[in-house]
């Protein structure tokens, strides 16, 4: 019932709200055909307004892409800082393993075999 109530309420509203509000175009920028004009100032107009648009979209996608790319690189040099921790960790392990390893073929060369009777 409430629902039912606020529904009239904004079909009531809403075209008292568009009859007080002119409705204004609006000039959205993007690509637009220019051979529809007739003389040669609105043609060139039309045309430059184009390239405007044409750089400053190339501008902010370049500078997205270098943002992009920076943020990259700077992932890479991450990568590469735990690449070499890691590097070191193995060798270091390695070393570990080989020094026991030595260690246990020592005490095994001094034991002497023992005899059979």
């Amino acid at each position: 019932m409430l629902l039912r109530s606020a529904g009239a309420c904004v079909v009531m509203l809403l075209p008292a709200t568009l009859g007080i509000a002119p409705v204004r175009a609006q000039d959205v920028p993007g690509i637009e055909i220019c051979t529809v004009e007739k003389t040669m100032e609105r043609r060139t107009s039309c045309l430059q307004s184009n390239v405007d648009f044409l750089q400053k979209t190339i501008g902010k996608l370049t500078l997205d892409h270098q943002q992009k790319i920076d943020a990259a690189n700077r992932q890479i040099d991450a990568l590469k800082t735990t690449v070499v921790g890691l590097q070191k960790t193995l060798s270091d392990a390695q070393a570990a393993q080989a020094k026991t390893a030595e260690d246990l073929k020592k005490k095994q060369d001094a034991v002497p075999p023992a005899k059979d009777k």
